[in-house]
């Protein structure tokens, strides 16, 4: 095998926030989730399901997901309504992760020119989430409710994958989170049962090599940094 090969696909991939209207063949995804489903689950339980939005499903799922952005925005009690299944994100930020955090917000905003307090321009930035950046695909990723906190590990491990194998055969990617405050409008859209839950959303397509946005890329800490030798 080829190392630089797969180094240079792990290395390569980053999240893509601009991209080409150019359709994505269905043979293609099924083979990227194919390879995807190599990875290790816990007792091979394998325990994800892949919802992929494309037409007019995934334009209906951008259209009323985007007027309920506008609506929480100014009403506290559409906002509250609209809450994530599980928590992402901590309630309470501590160093270094909140300066990390802080240092990729304003490094994406300084690059596309929103200041500080522009919180319309903010708005419209964090809305372009649920516009898929224009990628053509929306990816929906799912366990069933009764797993354990492992399955999200398990389905996080799948999603890896599929990102470096799209990333191998030319195609760009976003994982996104944000979604999933609006699970229950896309999980009925998608047909995902009840016993689902909405784990983590993705924008699938090809990079628009145009867009200044997708010269933005993240740093990352050397494994010197956070690894510990125990001899």
């Amino acid at each position: 095998m080829d190392y630089q090969t797969v180094y240079q696909a792990i290395t390569g991939r980053h999240s893509v926030r601009a991209f080409t209207s150019q359709t994505v063949d269905k043979a293609l995804i099924l083979e990227l989730l194919n390879v995807a489903a190599r990875a290790p689950s816990g007792t091979n339980c394998q325990p994800w399901q892949v919802y992929v939005a494309t037409g007019a499903a995934r334009d209906r799922i951008v259209t009323e997901v985007c007027a309920l952005h506008d609506a929480a925005r100014s009403d506290k009690a559409v906002a509250e309504q609209y809450t994530e299944s599980y928590q992402y994100y901590p309630e309470q930020w501590i160093s270094p992760y909140i300066d990390r955090r802080r240092e990729n917000g304003w490094g994406l905003y300084g690059l596309l020119g929103i200041e500080k307090g522009e919180k319309d321009k903010m708005h419209e930035q964090h809305q372009r989430n649920f516009k898929l950046f224009d990628a053509p695909v929306a990816l929906f990723f799912t366990v069933n409710k009764a797993m354990g906190i492992g399955s999200k590990m398990d389905i996080a491990m799948m999603m890896q994958n599929l990102m470096v194998a799209a990333q191998a055969r030319g195609l760009a990617t976003c994982p996104q989170a944000a979604w999933n405050h609006y699970h229950k409008v896309i999980l009925p859209i998608v047909g995902a049962s009840e016993d689902e839950e909405l784990v983590c959303g993705m924008a699938l397509g090809y990079a628009d090599e145009t867009e200044i946005v997708n010269k933005f890329i993240t740093p990352r800490v050397k494994a010197e940094d956070f690894t510990h030798f125990v001899e």
